[in-house]
Order: structure tokens, then sequence, then C-alpha cells
């Protein structure tokens, strides 16, 4: 897994930071539709409740979690579409 969030091909990005619980997973799971099988997304979330909702709803999915990115204010999320 790439180390740094720059190393990784990103196809969409959202910027969900202000939005509340479920708000983030929502836009993640729009975002997530609207790109191919293989492609990347970011969510950007400064949701607390995101550290737990988008790691689980990834797995429960059937998706890949590249990886969390701690940022000043907000975490990014970088998802991989796999099916």
């Amino acid at each position: 897994m790439p180390e740094k969030p720059g190393e990784i091909q990103i196809d969409k990005e959202i910027d969900a930071r202000g939005s509340f619980c479920p708000g983030p997973l929502m836009e993640l799971i729009r975002g997530i539709r609207a790109i191919p099988v293989g492609g990347t997304l970011a969510l950007l979330s400064s949701d607390p409740g995101s550290a737990r909702d988008v790691p689980a709803w990834v797995q429960k999915a059937g998706h890949e979690l590249l990886g969390t990115f701690p940022e000043q204010g907000y975490t990014r999320f970088v998802v991989r579409r796999k099916r």
C-alpha cells in the first residue's frame, strides 16, 4: 500500500468536510457508484464517525480501503471500487 495519498491515482474526490453522519458515508456510496470498477475515490471527511463508518462499509460492500490519511482537521479515505 502506498504510504502517501499523493502516490495513489485518484479518479474522483468528494469533499464532505463539514457534513455529519450519515452524510459522508452517503456521499461515498454515491461516489463509488459513479466510478468504474477498479477506479479510486478519495473522500474528505471531518466527521469523527467516518473513522468507524467508512472502513466498515467498504468491507461490507466488498471494496478495498487503500488508506486512511489524517490531515489538518479532516481525514482522507481512499477507496478502490472492486465490483
